[in-house]
């Protein structure tokens, strides 16, 4: 576990020994986990059984194969003979996502360093 996780942990376990947390709102009441406030009302059954079942939507399952085969690149030796034909696979899943309107610098470690850069500042 990580040193902020086990901060958290100690902390969270401090202020229910204490008694912070009863009588709050909502105890012993279910968690709505999923917020689908976002989805038409007579879409949010069907979406749910799609969820349940787990499908994804086309640009997401793109997401998900293009963040395997970069991690299956990065493994892979340049002169493997697999190494061109994941790397092409990999190119044409990137410009699929760009033309469906996707930012890919998820592909890239690009959107890691701008959010570093943004903790570091504040």
């Amino acid at each position: 576990m990580w040193l902020l996780d086990q901060w958290a942990e100690r902390h969270i376990l401090d202020a229910q020994k204490s008694g912070e947390f009863d009588n709050l709102p909502g105890t012993g009441e279910p968690l709505q986990l999923d917020d689908d406030a976002h989805i038409p009302e007579e879409l949010r059954a069907g979406y749910r059984l799609l969820k349940n079942a787990g499908c994804l939507p086309p640009e997401l399952a793109q997401r998900k194969e293009a963040l395997e085969l970069r991690d299956l690149l990065q493994s892979v030796r340049q002169d493997d003979p697999r190494y061109q034909e994941l790397s092409r696979r990999l190119t044409l899943l990137e410009l699929k996502l760009r033309q469906a309107g996707l930012n890919t610098d998820f592909l890239h470690g690009e959107y890691a360093d701008r959010l570093i850069q943004k903790m570091n500042e504040g």
